[in-house]
């Protein structure tokens, strides 16, 4: 039989992992879809601003907000404004068969 001691976990089963660890000099997708997402939308706000921290001039971010707190427009516009103003530019892509939506934020 088995034990959790048996095997190497490199997570903690409690802990949200965070959008990224690192800085992104190409342009990638942040995934705003976990369950943590759906129970709190400043969480989708926090994890927006995270990655768009981590994604290096030049480049863009997809943002693949959860599907819980419809269009983007209603919570996500507001807050990237206020953190960025004109710093960065962002365009709705599209509504995908899940539920979410795709921001594209350009650094």
């Amino acid at each position: 039989m088995s034990t959790s001691e048996d095997h190497d976990h490199d997570h903690d089963h409690g802990a949200e992992a965070p959008v990224t660890d690192r800085v992104h000099d190409n342009s990638w997708s942040a995934n705003l879809e976990e369950p943590h997402h759906a129970d709190d939308p400043d969480a989708v706000v926090e994890g927006a601003v995270t990655a768009i921290e981590h994604t290096a001039p030049g480049n863009h971010v997809n943002l693949v907000t959860h599907g819980d707190h419809g269009h983007p427009e209603t919570y996500l516009y507001d807050a990237l404004a206020e953190t960025y103003g004109d710093d960065v530019d962002w365009e709705y892509v599209e509504q995908c068969g899940c539920g979410g939506h795709v921001v594209r934020v350009h650094v």
